[in-house]
């Protein structure tokens, strides 16, 4: 087990983000055992809060997705929420937000006016678009972000209607981006001293996961299609069928082509001078899955899956959702965990897959009730009892 504290301890963050894209980032942050202060809208507070299935009036996706996070509840457009927010950005190392831009700077709240307070302060912000350019300002959220950048030219099967990635894939890689970017930059400012802006958006973090497509493109100017399960490059590497259902194949090297070929007793295909290396394999696919499916097809997948693991053969069964959260590799390596919440009880969730020699990663609590820190914050920030009050009663802050 790992001695060692969280590798961000003592690192403090703001999010003012909704739905996905500032909020897992936020999450990771947290994971990692930076301080968030998620600020929340008090009517109704972050969106993802409205969406079901719900324990005990309270969001699953909400709960798993702020983990580990102090829910401070207040408006924004009023003056004394403004000034709540820039005493909390005073001592920040990190902001995260995923406003549609030109929000933040309505507000008065945007990176210039704030790193005027603190020059230190690393101001990551998340959209559709982009900050500028013609799209700017038009909304943008995952799906669009999907079709927009080719993912979904590319998913799904040949001929049919199109398909979107069944995860809301930009809005959590643009999470990711903005992660790694907001480390970088502070690994930087321990050098320079200072903070600095960071632009991160669904399309470009969409379209950058797209390097397969761009190699294809850019050197034979062919346009991507959907392949199915089918790898853009590579073959056999995609679900072929078995007696009962489906199973996934990964022969794609010379010595896993011949041990492949060999497991299955289909040696004369690798003597094939349609099959002879892994383009022409690629190019001659559809042929080629044919004729193995021919074999697979006679047996069930746990016979296959066998046969190929123990020939170091890559492939694995497609499972479902109810079998991955009952893996029990998974479950004796700890990665499901159960976290409180303080009204809905021990909540069930994936950990995180960041797995260090000695930092721990910080595993609390559930999110949080909206406005559950609200009045924690605020003393913390020196606002007496009575201010704290008629903060609450003038309805610039909301408590649970």
């Amino acid at each position: 087990m790992p001695q060692g504290g969280p590798a961000l301890a003592g690192v403090r963050v703001l999010e003012v983000g909704h739905g996905l894209a500032s909020p897992y980032s936020g999450m990771q942050l947290a994971d990692m055992g930076a301080r968030v202060i998620k600020v929340e809208n008090p009517a109704g507070g972050d969106m993802i809060r409205l969406t079901g299935p719900f324990v005990e009036g309270e969001s699953a996706n909400y709960m798993r997705v702020n983990r580990n996070k102090h829910s401070l509840a207040m408006n924004l457009k009023a003056p004394e929420g403004k000034a709540i927010l820039r005493r909390l950005v005073a001592d920040a190392d990190i902001m995260l937000e995923n406003f549609r831009p030109g929000t933040m700077a309505d507000l008065g709240l945007d990176y210039p006016s704030l790193a005027h307070l603190n020059r230190r302060l690393i101001y990551v912000a998340a959209s559709g678009w982009g900050q500028d350019g013609r799209r700017a300002a038009l909304a943008g959220v995952d799906l669009m972000a999907q079709a927009m950048s080719g993912l979904m030219s590319i998913a799904g099967e040949p001929g049919r209607p199109p398909v979107a990635i069944g995860i809301p894939v930009c809005d959590l890689v643009t999470a990711l981006y903005g992660t790694i970017a907001a480390l970088a930059a502070l690994h930087e400012r321990a050098q320079s001293g200072l903070g600095q802006y960071i632009d991160v958006c669904l399309l470009e973090t969409g379209v950058a996961l797209s390097v397969l497509e761009a190699g294809t493109y850019f050197t034979t100017g062919e346009i991507p299609r959907p392949k199915g399960s089918a790898h853009q490059t590579n073959a056999p590497y995609q679900a072929v069928r078995a007696a009962d259902g489906w199973f996934t194949i990964g022969a794609t090297s010379n010595p896993t082509w011949s041990a492949f070929c060999d497991a299955m007793g289909l040696q004369h295909l690798e003597r094939d001078t349609r099959f002879a290396t892994n383009d022409l394999r690629r190019q001659n696919r559809e042929e080629l899955i044919g004729l193995i499916e021919e074999v697979t097809a006679t047996a069930e997948r746990r016979h296959w899956i066998e046969v190929l693991e123990e020939a170091g053969v890559p492939c694995a069964p497609i499972r479902d959702y109810g079998q991955v959260f009952n893996d029990p590799e998974l479950n004796a390596r700890g990665f499901f965990v159960d976290l409180p919440h303080s009204s809905a009880g021990a909540v069930r969730q994936a950990a995180s897959p960041m797995r260090f020699s000695r930092s721990q990663t910080q595993l609390n609590w559930s999110g949080p009730r909206l406005g559950e820190h609200s009045l924690l914050i605020l003393e913390e920030l020196g606002y007496t009892e009575s201010e704290r009050r008629r903060l609450v009663a003038d309805g610039v802050v909301v408590v649970p």
